[in-house]
């Protein structure tokens, strides 16, 4: 088993992933902080203020004057404004993927077609060299 968890470990997709993982946890905060500190004021800006982040439903009945005084107070709450950071969380992490993704495949093209056409151009068979020419044309004069 100590084998098998090594080799499994040894694999390049493990380290891969491990890097995919790093890199992606970085991304997250990067999002967050765009969402939170550059999309948020400006959709509040446009809907008159509105904070989506303090959008909650407080479902034991009380008022409370924000979502942390709510749960402080341990109050079950439905916070409708996490889950549509959530969500623009989300579009935005999966946009930039895809334009990742997107990039990788043209630079795997451009790969791909670099190499068939240099195959394309080894395959092609060269004529006869230049001193090839010049010892067919001397021993035609000799045979004269």
């Amino acid at each position: 088993m100590i084998n098998e968890f090594k080799d499994f470990i040894a694999k390049g997709n493990v380290m891969d992933m491990a890097v995919g993982i790093i890199i992606g946890a970085a991304f997250t905060a990067i999002v967050q902080s765009l969402v939170g500190d550059i999309i948020n004021p400006i959709i509040a800006l446009f809907t008159g203020g509105i904070d989506f982040s303090g959008w909650f439903y407080s479902l034991d009945g009380n008022e409370y004057a924000s979502l942390s005084a709510a749960t402080d107070a341990g109050a079950p709450v439905f916070a409708i404004g996490k889950f549509i950071m959530a969500v623009i969380n989300f579009f935005i992490i999966a946009f930039v993927v895809f334009m990742l993704v997107k990039m990788v495949n043209r630079a795997k093209a451009a790969a791909i077609r670099e190499r068939e056409e240099g195959q394309a151009a080894e395959a092609t068979p060269a004529g006869p060299s230049q001193l090839d020419v010049l010892l067919e044309i001397r021993d035609a004069l000799k045979s004269r």
